[in-house]
């Protein structure tokens, strides 16, 4: 686990853990690395200490199924985990020996903690290194000294982004910003420079080596905190220093909108933290990481968004019999936004991709799109300028359907209609390899899979690949299942995204799927609260205040009403809508009133030239506003409600297979808020007695849509038995 070695009076000390795929810091790792340290700390011998890594990272942060554990204990046992290992990391900077952080890959969270407890840090020159404090995008707070030993490095203007963002870094920018010494260009040159630190500032110098923000107590002759260290760039009580927190905290709770409560704890926590010497400094810190890592929130985003994003990225849902399948040649029916970005991911993925579309002028603008995006990664230092003809050259731009042959997959990304893209199935299909994987996929966010797969000449190998624009920006794929569908297609389809490093999830077919049929429901309530004559400004808010990315008049602009129209009109047609459906008639009146949405700078907002956008005045005669408005906690309770009983809905019925998809889809296609750990799981985080009670209230107050399932009541009246 820790292994330790004595070359030359100079301690090494390396990570190697075999009981987890990364070097992490849990309740096994912790104690080993202390054993190691105060045995050089020890030994007369020991000169110095090099701490570094056997594996190809150096340490990834801390456990957090630990941190889950000590979610479900009493606030004192999470408490002992973040001050045992301020004081392990304490000890490497009090003992008296120079240590180096030999930074030999990525160091994050509790990893990067370590180097900032060290004495002196030199980094690998990786590509892949990322370094950085990125406790807070799980919802938590660095709780090892990392929110006090950065600002006392950078200063508080430097450090508070790196912090307040979780933001990763690579090495040469680690370097610059001033969060590592020194680069090397090879592992022996790292361990060369870092045995030189430490011959150049050991105690053969006759001092002991000193952090800034310590001093020798004369009385003692220990390493002590001072009282008077002086911040780089200003201390708390100097105009940068009280400017930063003032604009800062009013920045942090427009953006969090008070839902996620680490940002906040992170100010306070350097705020209180820069004011007092080291040693109290890490008392204070270690109290704002147990509010925080004791937190619905935290528990909820380590659940789905760390260990539930893991699982989801590694194939949990992938059929467990089929043979690991790879895409060499992909085939794409359709060159607009949505075909030319699946070319864009898949090509950067090094797959070989056929764009077709009617003319080869057409083919042509979807490829322009991936080279604007190159380009545009070119200019932002994101993309390698040597590898950007190299990505191009796997595109083919084409009219020709013989193109198409030898494909392994084929995505239609053509428009939302059933003859056409049975025409285009019908035509493209035989085109598959024969000795290939031969997989037919579509990319269909509302059209019942089973029903397109009819044009198919092997319903078993079709499959609904659906995409959320911009592709290359959004990172969820929902696989859709028909009732045809094989194994082996789902398999081929899973494995095709994790290889163009999307997130898959599986749903069963049924109408607007998983995704689409929840996230209808959040445009739909809010043309319900402006029927009901709620202030629409009020609307927008309210959203935005839940934690969605943007009010649902906003989001259904986007979308596009007309789009809204057609499907709530196709709903009708084939039964499952009524014809009173108020999606369907406020939907129709914008139509006819040719404010479509965003694209024609017409819909519940009016869009400018310049990209800004104002709630249309005509709102007002349409839908005037009620005298008595409700208030924002009843209208952010009715958008997330009923988004999350459609979403317990569809677990119910078995079309999102596992509480695991629904809760990712649900953040990473539509914007469900996160802190909640997804729209299943918020039933949990409110207390499903809580859920079942507000939902038969909202029911009784505004429709039978928020009536919650017997399957909910069944649960509450278990919790009641067992409370």
């Amino acid at each position: 686990m820790i292994t330790y070695t004595v070359d030359q009076h100079i301690a090494i000390i390396s990570w190697a853990m075999t009981t987890s795929p990364m070097n992490v810091l849990n309740d096994e790792s912790i104690p080993a690395f202390d054993a190691a340290l105060q045995r050089a700390f020890a030994d007369e011998s020991v000169k110095g200490l090099i701490i570094t890594s056997e594996k190809p990272e150096f340490v990834a942060g801390a456990d957090l199924k630990m941190i889950l554990r000590a979610n479900d204990s009493p606030p004192a046992e999470m408490l002992k985990v973040s001050t045992e290992l301020n004081r392990v990391f304490r000890s490497i900077e009090t003992s008296g020996k120079p240590t180096v952080a030999a930074i030999n890959g990525t160091a994050l969270g509790g990893g990067y903690e370590i180097c900032l407890a060290c004495h002196y840090r030199i980094a690998l020159n990786n590509p892949k290194t990322q370094i950085g404090l990125v406790e807070v995008t799980i919802g938590l707070l660095p709780g090892a000294g990392g929110t006090q030993r950065l600002p006392r490095m950078l200063g508080i203007q430097a450090a508070l982004p790196l912090i307040l963002e979780g933001k990763k870094v690579g090495v040469q920018e680690a370097k610059n910003l001033g969060m590592i010494d020194d680069i090397a260009d090879s592992p022996d040159e790292m361990m060369a420079k870092a045995r030189a630190w430490i011959e150049a500032n050991g105690t053969s110098a006759g001092s002991k080596p000193l952090k800034p923000w310590d001093e020798i107590d004369r009385k003692t002759g220990k390493i002590v905190g001072k009282d008077n260290f002086k911040v780089p760039g200003g201390n708390i009580q100097s105009p940068v220093g009280a400017q930063t927190f003032a604009a800062g905290t009013a920045m942090l709770m427009d953006k969090t909108k008070g839902n996620y409560p680490a940002p906040l704890e992170i100010m306070a926590c350097v705020y209180e933290g820069l004011q007092v010497n080291i040693d109290r400094a890490l008392m204070i810190e270690a109290r704002h990481f147990v509010k925080v890592a004791t937190s619905k929130v935290a528990k909820s985003l380590i659940q789905t968004m760390f260990l539930g994003m893991n699982e989801a990225n590694k194939g949990a849902s992938r059929p467990k019999d089929q043979q690991k399948t790879d895409v060499k040649k992909l085939g794409i029916l359709g060159a607009g936004m949505m075909g030319a970005g699946i070319a864009y991911v898949s090509a950067q993925a090094g797959i070989e991709v056929v764009l077709k579309d009617v003319s080869v002028e057409a083919a042509e603008k979807g490829k322009d799109y991936s080279r604007n995006l190159l380009q545009k990664g070119v200019e932002r230092g994101k993309v390698d300028p040597t590898k950007v003809d190299g990505i191009l050259n796997l595109i083919k731009p084409t009219a020709d359907l013989q193109d198409l042959q030898g494909c392994d997959l084929i995505i239609e990304a053509v428009f939302e209609n059933r003859e056409l893209k049975a025409q285009v199935t019908k035509e493209a299909e035989p085109t598959l390899a024969e000795n290939g994987l031969g997989v037919f996929g579509s990319n269909t966010s509302t059209l019942p899979i089973s029903g397109l797969a009819q044009a198919s000449a092997k319903p078993e190998n079709f499959i609904g690949i659906h995409f959320f624009s911009p592709v290359d920006k959004m990172m969820l794929v929902e696989i859709i299942v028909g009732k045809e569908t094989s194994d082996y297609a789902l398999a081929v389809a899973m494995d095709f995204t994790r290889k163009i490093r999307k997130t898959p999830i599986v749903v069963n077919d049924a109408r607007g799927f998983y995704t689409s049929r929840c996230f209808g429901t959040y445009s739909a309530e809010g043309m319900e609260l402006l029927k009901e004559g709620v202030n629409p400004i009020l609307i927008e808010n309210a959203g935005k205040d839940a934690g969605m990315p943007v009010g649902p008049l906003a989001v259904t602009d986007e979308v596009a009403l007309d789009l809204v129209y057609k499907i709530a009109g196709q709903g009708i047609k084939d039964g499952a809508v009524r014809e009173d459906d108020t999606s369907y008639q406020v939907a129709k009146q914008f139509v006819e009133l040719g404010r479509t949405g965003k694209k024609a700078k017409a819909g519940f907002y009016d869009y400018a030239d310049d990209r800004s956008k104002k709630l249309w005045p005509g709102l007002q005669d349409l839908f005037p506003q009620a005298g008595q408005q409700p208030t924002v906690e009843e209208v952010k309770t009715r958008l997330l409600y009923r988004q999350a009983i459609e979403a317990v809905r569809c677990f119910e019925e078995n079309v999102v297979r596992t509480k695991l998809d629904a809760d990712l889809g649900s953040i990473l296609a539509w914007g469900f808020p996160a802190y909640t750990g997804g729209a299943v799981s918020f039933v949990d985080f409110v207390g499903v007695d809580t859920f079942v009670q507000t939902l038969d209230r909202l029911a009784d107050q505004y429709g039978e849509r928020f009536r919650p399932t017997e399957s909910l009541r069944e649960r509450a009246g278990k919790q009641e038995l067992a409370s």
